[in-house]
């Protein structure tokens, strides 16, 4: 459970399978006093380097299951990510959820295009990422009130943002990343049709 308090910190949302500069990324988001939550690897790799955070199922009071294929596909990550700040009606629903406001999603994707080549058929379907892309659709969607970041490249850019607009994103910057995030999953999904077919 998170204690009153908690619910009205900012929180960044980061689920990465590549975990390059994640050291920066959460250094810089803690100067801005950014709270972290994390799933599995990505969680105990936030720890490992020093940083507080707290692991999903903690707070969704549900564990990983069939392997870790089934993590953050749960009604109050999503409700946290996709509720409207300035609806009546939304933030009510919200605050009965009674978790976190994730206002920065940070998924980088199964790197599915490295793994097309071998010949071990259920390794590559393993690699097909299902949260992650639905985390980064449902960012862009309500790109309005929430950052969503999907590639690596984009973290300089993210927190010189923040640097800019006093620790907040400003929304056109949260429009082309959205935008960015939408290509990034098209991509994705565009690769993975073609080698099914």
């Amino acid at each position: 459970m998170v204690s009153g308090k908690n619910l009205i910190d900012k929180f960044a949302f980061i689920s990465v399978y590549n975990k390059s500069k994640l050291n920066f990324l959460c250094k810089n988001l803690k100067y801005h006093k950014y709270k972290f939550i994390s799933t599995g690897s990505t969680f105990k790799e936030i720890r490992s380097l020093g940083y507080k955070c707290i692991e999903i199922s903690k707070i969704t009071d549900f564990k990983e299951i069939l392997d870790g294929r089934v993590k953050t596909l749960n009604p109050k990550v999503y409700g946290s990510i996709l509720f409207k700040r300035d609806n009546l009606n939304h933030l009510k629903q919200f605050n009965d959820l009674k978790f976190p406001q994730i206002d920065i999603v940070i998924v980088n994707f199964y790197p599915f295009n490295k793994f097309i080549k071998s010949n071990d058929h259920e390794k590559i379907i393993e690699m097909i990422d299902i949260g992650g892309p639905s985390l980064v659709r449902a960012a862009g969607k309500n790109y309005k009130f929430v950052t969503t970041i999907s590639s690596i490249s984009e973290y300089s850019g993210l927190i010189s943002n923040l640097n800019k607009n006093h620790s907040k994103t400003d929304l056109d910057f949260r429009k082309k990343v959205a935008s960015n995030a939408f290509r990034t999953c098209y991509n994705y999904d565009n690769l993975i049709s073609n080698w099914l077919s």
